[in-house]
């Protein structure tokens, strides 16, 4: 079944028939494999991408969000890239804030104080009344010396009390393999 259609598919990327409406419906249930099957094959799904470009109407957010998850688990390939070339960005919306967010998750669980022009890099590039903008979400502070306070990484510190119950048993059993 799986080979079936991994040539089904094959055949459909050849040729003119790569740019055919008509197999959206095949190469979209391709994706949907993928997902279920832990497989990947980007030709197909930059095929399945420049056919939503070709036909906006057809376009499915929950297949597009597939590939998209599926070429960041391919890194450090850069097939994120080349899927996020062939959207819209109609289609996108919210997608660099939700990057933001992230980027900030980490950093706040990483720094204590970042310099600022690292900061906006890491951002995206951002100008500054926007690093303003992710600064003052997070409640982190600008420091007149070009960095930001972020957080004392001390006071985040979370113990944790691990308590191992082994009874007599488990352990004699051990010990009486061990000889």
């Amino acid at each position: 079944m799986a080979e079936a259609m991994r040539q089904t598919v094959a055949k459909m990327l050849t040729g003119i028939e790569r740019y055919n409406p008509d197999n959206l419906q095949t190469l979209e249930s391709y994706v949907e494999y993928q997902s279920r099957e832990n497989t990947y094959d980007l030709e197909a799904n930059l095929a399945v991408l420049k056919l939503y470009q070709f036909n906006p109407l057809r376009y499915n957010s929950n297949i597009t969000c597939q590939i998209l998850l599926k070429a960041l688990t391919n890194f450090p390939h850069t097939d994120f890239v080349l899927c996020k070339c062939l959207l819209s960005e109609k289609h996108i919306t919210g997608f660099h804030d939700s990057i933001r967010k992230f980027v900030c998750h980490v950093v706040g669980i990483t720094f204590q104080t970042v310099d600022r022009i690292v900061l906006a890099k890491l951002l995206g590039g951002v100008d500054d009344q926007t690093l303003k903008h992710w600064v003052k979400k997070y409640g982190w502070r600008e420091e007149d010396n070009g960095m930001v306070f972020i957080a004392n990484q001390d006071e985040n510190i979370k113990t944790k009390n691990i308590t191992e119950k082994i009874d007599f048993e488990n352990a004699a059993a051990i010990m009486a393999a061990s000889h």
